[in-house]
């Protein structure tokens, strides 16, 4: 077991280094590449791509685990729970209309 860590381990921190280098790497050529001509913003460092890298992890929760679309999916089904079915529907409808995701109000209905 201990002969299987003496090379796990350092294989382990050998391939973050190499995820953290490609993830840096990547946001500075797509951004070096789109942003300054077409939007005038500077061209990046890879240390500057690499804390937008984080920031956005920080800010959008993304990169597998459990982020914060999934905290506020629960927190909408404990709120419903206790609803009927057909409550339920009605109510993710609303928020359909309400958010842009569904039919609007008819011509004719003035709110």
């Amino acid at each position: 077991m201990r002969r299987k860590l003496i090379w796990i381990a350092p294989l382990a921190v050998l391939g973050l280094l190499l995820f953290v280098f490609l993830g840096g790497e990547a946001v500075k050529l797509l951004w070096n590449w789109l942003l300054p001509s077409l939007a005038g913003w500077p061209v990046l460092t890879f240390w500057q791509a690499l804390g937008i890298l984080v920031l956005c992890r920080f800010l959008f929760g993304g990169f597998g685990g459990r982020g914060a679309r999934s905290r506020m999916h629960r927190r909408m089904e404990e709120r419903t729970a206790h609803l009927t079915p057909e409550e339920r529907e009605r109510c993710r409808q609303r928020m359909r209309e309400r958010w842009g995701f569904g039919p609007g109000p008819s011509p004719g209905k003035t709110e």
